[in-house]
C-alpha cells in the first residue's frame, strides 16, 4: 500500500488502525484533522474496543481534552463548508453532543443552517433558560436567508403578471422577453456567423394588482412536519408583508392554535409552536372554515402529511362544504428532507374527489400555485 493510500485509510479509520497502517501517530495538519474527526466519531468506539497490549477495554475518549467550541472553531478551519456542515450535524443528530447547545457562545458559534434550526427546534425543550436567546438569533438568521431565497419568487407571483406592452427598467431574467428582443434585433443578424447579436435587450413590466384575498394557512405541526412548519412560517411572514393580503395562520396536531397574530414574524411563531403529538386533521379543517368570512376570495391551503388521526368524517365533509361555498381548496403535501413526497395518497385522492387541489411542491412552485388560484 502506498504511503498515501495508507494516510488516508488511517484518517477514515482512526488511531486504533495506526499499528496496522504503518505507525499511530500522524503529524502537522493530518494529526489536527485526526484529533478533530476523533473527538467526534471516537465516540463509537468509546467502552466497545479492547487494547491490543493488554486485552482490556480502551479507555474512551475524554472529550475535554477538545472542548465544544475549539472543536468547532478547528473544524470550521480543517473542513470545506460542506464537510464542515455534515461533521456538525452528525456531532448533534448522531451524538447528541450536548457541549454544542448548553452553552451561547458556542450555539453562536455554529453554522446556521436549516438542519441545525431543526435540530433547535426540536430540542428547545431541553436546554436550559441561558441558550434561549442564543436559539432565537440562530433561529433568525436561518429563517433570514430562507426569506431571502423565496420572497421575489412570491412578489413577482402575486403582485402582478407581466405586460407585453410596456418595457420595464427593471432587467432581470424572470422579466426577459425573448419574443421582442428577436424582433427588436433581426437586423443585427450576422450570416457568416449565423448567429443573431442583441444591442437592445427587451423586458417586460409587470402590472401591480391589488389582491383582495384571504389566504388561510392550516399547517399540520405534528412530529413528521417540522419542515413544512418551517417554510409555512416563512411563507406566511413573506405574505403578511405584502398589501391587500389577509393571513391567517392555524396550527394544529390534536388540538388547534390560531397564530394569525403571530404570522408576520416566523421566528416567533417556530420559537410557539409544539410540535409532536397526533393529528386531527378535521378539527382543525371545521376552525378555518369558521373563519371565512368572503369565500369566492378565499384560498385555504392545507399543509399536511393528510395521515388523519381521527374519523375522517368530519374532515371530508368540511372539504365538500367549502368547495361548494367556492372555497380555493390547495392540499400541499408534506415533502421529506430530500424533498421528496411523503403523504397518505388515500387520503390525498379522498380529499381531491371532494374539490381539493393536491400537490407536493417546494416552496417556489407554492407561490405560483397560490397565484393561479387567485387568477
Amino acid at each position: 500500500m502506498s504511503n498515501e493510500a495508507a494516510r488516508r485509510w488511517r484518517l477514515v479509520l482512526g488511531r486504533y488502525a495506526g499499528d496496522n497502517l504503518g505507525g499511530g501517530g500522524l503529524n502537522g495538519r493530518d494529526g489536527e484533522i485526526d484529533a478533530t474527526l476523533d473527538y467526534l466519531y471516537g465516540r463509537e468506539y468509546a467502552g466497545k474496543v479492547r487494547s491490543p497490549r493488554n486485552g482490556q477495554r480502551g479507555a474512551g475518549l475524554d472529550p475535554s481534552q477538545i472542548k465544544a467550541l475549539d472543536w468547532l472553531q478547528r473544524s470550521r478551519k480543517l473542513f470545506p463548508r460542506e464537510v464542515f456542515e455534515r461533521v456538525q450535524g452528525h456531532a448533534l443528530d448522531r451524538y447528541g453532543i450536548r457541549e454544542l447547545l448548553d452553552d451561547p457562545a458556542t450555539l453562536l458559534s455554529l453554522e446556521p443552517n436549516q438542519a441545525l434550526a431543526r435540530t433547535l427546534l426540536q430540542m428547545r425543550g431541553r436546554m436550559n433558560a441561558a441558550t434561549l436567546d442564543a436559539v432565537r438569533s440562530v433561529i433568525r438568521k436561518v429563517v433570514e436567508e430562507i426569506t431571502r431565497t423565496l420572497r421575489q419568487d412570491f412578489v413577482n407571483a402575486l403582485q402582478g403578471r407581466r405586460n407585453r406592452f410596456r418595457q420595464s427598467s427593471l432587467r432581470s431574467f424572470q422579466n426577459f422577453d425573448w419574443r421582442a428582443t428577436i424582433g427588436a434585433n433581426l437586423k443585427h443578424y450576422d450570416p457568416q456567423l449565423r448567429r443573431l447579436l442583441i444591442e437592445r435587450p427587451r423586458f417586460n413590466a409587470r402590472i401591480k394588482r391589488q389582491l383582495p384575498w384571504e389566504v388561510i394557512l392550516c399547517v399540520d405541526q405534528s412530529g413528521s412536519m417540522l419542515d413544512s412548519v418551517m417554510y409555512s412560517a416563512i411563507v406566511a411572514g413573506i405574505l403578511s408583508s405584502l398589501p391587500a393580503v389577509r393571513v391567517r395562520l392555524v396550527v394544529f396536531d390534536t388540538n388547534v392554535v390560531d397564530l394569525s397574530h403571530l404570522a408576520h414574524d416566523p421566528v416567533q411563531v417556530l420559537l410557539t409552536v409544539q410540535l409532536g403529538g397526533g393529528t386531527d386533521i378535521g378539527r382543525a379543517m371545521q376552525y378555518c372554515e369558521s373563519l371565512v368570512q368572503s369565500p369566492q376570495r378565499t384560498v385555504l391551503a392545507l399543509i399536511s402529511d393528510f395521515m388523519e388521526g381521527a374519523m375522517p368524517g368530519p374532515l371530508l365533509g368540511s372539504v365538500k362544504r367549502l368547495n361548494e361555498a367556492r372555497v380555493k381548496l390547495l392540499g400541499l403535501a408534506a415533502l421529506d428532507q430530500e424533498a421528496q413526497p411523503v403523504y397518505d395518497h388515500a387520503m390525498a385522492q379522498r380529499l381531491a374527489d371532494r374539490g381539493m387541489q393536491v400537490a407536493a411542491l417546494t416552496p417556489t412552485h407554492f407561490a405560483q400555485w397560490l397565484a393561479e388560484a387567485m387568477a
